[in-house]
């Protein structure tokens, strides 16, 4: 019988800020005991809950039970940026184009069903609408070149019958309150979210339904058993039939897709509760999100008291990490780094204080493929969203829930015919030569 044994589980650095601006949760329901399952859904997240709304869809009278590692959104989902993206974005292309139009238009549906089944769970749970706000994003730039993947982008949308408006310089500093942007094109597509908000209330929704979610429930191994599946979380066993496995990168931490995922960590900074004369010396508008035109520059977003305070993020700073662990020296490093861009955007605000500062994890295959299949004979994987946690993470839980009732549909279609992730070079030549990089692209877009 096959085994699976976690070799490590999540370790994050910082705090999750999306949680901690929130105020503080109920106690924890923990796994106590022994117990049974039609479904086994391991970790809590966009795709681990995106999965537990699908199977209770598809299959009402089955028995779910989601195990999740820590607490609900102190992972992954309290330290992203909160953009759920339906355009093409294409982390590492220079403007985001992609694969061509019949692709992008193709990743473009899925993504607004992934969002428009987002939305239905935000109506469906009666989610704080604050939490889920369709207002579109802006693409900044800063220089010359970023103006010119700006056009280049428009450009694109436009092959692709997609809507898109440019700003000008002024248009950019009437909406963020910084001269510092040459223009922006704004989309209207992107639904902004307060990620822990937005899945605390999926668990609530969730529980009301009956599935049970469990935290400080970490997975140790599971293992093939006559009846299907046999789950340790400590001192605890569940016996399911099948299990979804939801834990983004930490598929590799359990033996599958061994030297084939990309796990790089970005940082972001989270300013105080912004004083009234702050706001004043401030302007603009209350909410915005602006992410960089060149892909390796600096995401903006600002929030304001129905999210968690007025306050800005700047998020920036990339690092290739296959240990899966943050240092103290990158932490330092890239709080210096979001000081300065912070104030270089801001310079009346410079010496307003980062309250959180933070490392979320993304992982990325060097190919773009998703790993959304069958693993083995009733364990399913919803794992890779490639830097598009929000959506793609919504995806591939879907894909996988329908694909443990056996459901076909344009999802599962298009994630199970995609190839195998492609294999990274040895260590340590994958970590040093992906780091050279990184800090290379980090330095040609350094004012970005």
């Amino acid at each position: 019988m096959t085994r699976y044994t976690a070799k490590r589980i999540p370790v994050h650095r910082g705090p999750a800020v999306w949680n901690a601006l929130l105020p503080g949760q109920d106690a924890a329901i923990t796994l106590t005991g022994d117990e049974t399952a039609d479904v086994v859904v391991i970790g809590a997240g966009f795709a681990g809950l995106s999965a537990a709304r699908r199977l209770t869809q598809l299959a009402p009278k089955a028995k779910v039970i989601v195990l999740e590692a820590g607490r609900i959104a102190e992972g992954a989902t309290g330290r992203n940026a909160g953009f759920m993206i339906d355009l093409p974005h294409a982390v590492g292309s220079s403007d985001y184009t992609g694969e061509g139009n019949a692709a992008n238009r193709k990743i473009t549906a899925l993504n607004r069903k992934a969002i428009g089944f987002a939305k239905a769970m935000v109506d469906d749970f009666a989610i704080d609408r604050n939490y889920f706000d369709p207002a579109g994003k802006v693409n900044g730039a800063t220089t010359q070149n970023s103006d010119a993947l700006n056009k280049s982008y428009l450009h694109h949308l436009g092959e692709m019958g997609e809507k898109g408006e440019y700003l000008d310089a002024k248009a950019m500093a009437e909406l963020t309150g910084s001269a510092y942007y040459l223009s922006g094109v704004y989309t209207p597509g992107t639904v902004m979210i307060q990620p822990a908000g937005y899945i605390r209330g999926l668990v609530r929704g969730l529980r009301k339904d009956g599935v049970k979610i469990c935290e400080h429930s970490p997975v140790h191994k599971f293992e093939q058993v006559s009846a299907g599946w046999l789950v340790t979380s400590g001192t605890h066993k569940v016996s399911a039939g099948k299990v979804i496995l939801a834990t983004n990168g930490h598929l590799e931490s359990f033996g599958l897709a061994k030297q084939r995922l990309m796990h790089i960590f970005l940082f972001g900074s989270m300013t105080v509760d912004l004083p009234i004369e702050a706001l004043k010396k401030l302007g603009g508008k209350p909410r915005w999100g602006v992410t960089p035109s060149d892909s390796q520059g600096t995401t903006m977003r600002r929030i304001d008291a129905a999210l968690g305070g007025n306050r800005i993020m700047t998020r920036s700073c990339i690092s290739f990490l296959p240990d899966m662990e943050v240092s103290e020296g990158l932490m330092k490093r890239a709080i210096g780094v979001h000081k300065k861009r912070f104030a270089a955007r801001f310079p009346a605000l410079k010496n307003v204080p980062m309250e959180h500062s933070w490392a979320g994890h993304l992982c990325l295959t060097r190919n773009g493929v998703a790993v959304m299949r069958e693993v083995d004979k009733g364990l399913y994987s919803a794992c890779v969203q490639n830097g598009l946690g929000t959506v793609r993470g919504t995806l591939t839980g879907i894909g996988a829930a329908e694909l443990a009732c056996g459901v076909a549909s344009d999802i599962t279609q298009h994630f199970t015919s995609e190839a195998e992730p492609t294999k990274l070079p040895p260590r340590p030549f994958s970590t040093i030569g992906a780091n050279v990089y990184l800090r290379w692209k980090e330095r040609l877009a350094a004012r970005e």
